[in-house]
């Protein structure tokens, strides 16, 4: 396909919210991290990953996604090698081992996981779609997720693994799988998570009683950071205390600011109205995804666009939901806008490929 029918489909609308959120997310990034002298050089860190990842994502929106359905099982292969040697190599940084140093960078290959993930997994059901959809053909399904899931709760990562698993049920129920295997699933999802929940790690543990039977009198503990994040939300009001002006934030009553809770960094300096329009703008991003999956001209690159746009969508629920304490706190970052510079250049690159299917897709309607 020649390069200007690519620019001419290219979806300037999906690019400008994704360019925009990530230039947003560092510029928030500087305002967390202010004063921390450990901590100053993450926003050029995160403006360099951007660089990077806009140059991946131009890349990969010029080489036809048809591609990457050939590499799914290399891709497979190669991320679960990785997540092996993290397993047995790594060193442990706040109580999991996930991270692979290269002296300059530190590269999470949970993160690139997820996007395999998508590929290998609309490879599957696009060249088995044709099959009856029973027992047997889900079942293989769970068993490719499973044998990179494994591997990523031994770090242990457990939200991570969440997200993959979400991405499947999703692309079970998108490839035709009938209702009542998904409502056994759903059934057998809750009765597995009762079983395992001994088996996770005491913070992890800790985590979900402390949400489910909260203790009103504690002030410090598994609920500091929660209460904390309520507190930096409900500070912001209506219109925000200001860029850089939030006293949670500036005084570092906030924890993990950067991170996991930088949804409240955003309420406190921009308020209801700001967070609003950010939260729609991630909400945007997602219904484009999902667009581009309607317009694709077969069920790979649907399923691609559809399996990205939910990863971004429930990330998103997720990192609201445990800043507003809605669900235990899990460590799923907000996608575009946390520090992460794996995160950011596998979000970059699933961009680009929906972008490679926007561009080869049906006539824009």
């Amino acid at each position: 396909m020649r390069s200007r029918s690519i620019w001419r489909n290219f979806d300037y609308l999906l690019f400008g919210a994704v360019v925009f959120l990530s230039i947003f997310g560092i510029i928030v990034i500087r305002s967390a991290i202010a004063g921390n002298e450990e901590l100053a050089g993450y926003p050029n860190r995160q403006a360099i990953y951007f660089a990077i990842g806009l140059i991946v994502l131009f890349g990969t929106a010029l080489l036809d996604y048809h591609y990457w359905a050939a590499l799914s099982r290399y891709l497979y292969v190669i991320v679960l090698l990785f997540l092996i040697f993290v397993f047995i190599t790594a060193q442990a940084r706040f109580g999991a081992a996930r991270w692979i140093e290269t002296g300059f960078i530190l590269i999470q290959p949970a993160e690139i996981a997820k996007l395999v993930m998508v590929i290998v997994l609309a490879d599957y059901f696009a060249r088995n779609q044709t099959l009856e959809k029973k027992f047997r053909w889900i079942a293989y399904s769970f068993a490719i997720t499973g044998g990179m899931v494994i591997w990523i709760l031994l770090q242990p990562n457990l939200s991570t693994s969440i997200v993959i698993f979400v991405i499947w049920f999703a692309m079970l129920w998108i490839s035709g799988v009938p209702i009542k295997y998904l409502l056994i699933l759903a059934a057998g999802a809750i009765l597995l998570a009762v079983i395992i929940f001994p088996f996770l790690e005491p913070y992890q543990q800790g985590r979900i009683l402390t949400f489910l039977f909260p203790d009103p009198n504690a002030r410090y503990g598994n609920t500091y950071n929660v209460d904390q994040a309520r507190i930096t939300i409900g500070s912001g009001g209506l219109f925000g205390m200001g860029y850089g002006h939030g006293s949670q934030v500036q005084l570092r009553f906030l924890k993990v600011r950067h991170t996991d809770f930088i949804f409240a960094v955003m309420a406190e300096e921009f308020g209801y109205i700001g967070t609003v329009l950010i939260i729609a703008l991630m909400c945007f991003v997602v219904w484009r995804c999902f667009r581009a999956a309607r317009l694709s001209n077969d069920m790979f690159g649907s399923l691609l666009a559809y399996g990205f746009g939910t990863l971004i969508f429930f990330q998103m629920a997720v990192n609201i939901g445990v800043n507003l304490n809605l669900i235990p706190v899990t460590g799923l970052t907000l996608p575009f806008i946390s520090y992460g510079g794996s995160s950011l250049l596998s979000l970059l690159f699933g961009i680009g490929l929906v972008e490679s299917v926007i561009a080869r897709g049906k006539t824009q309607l």
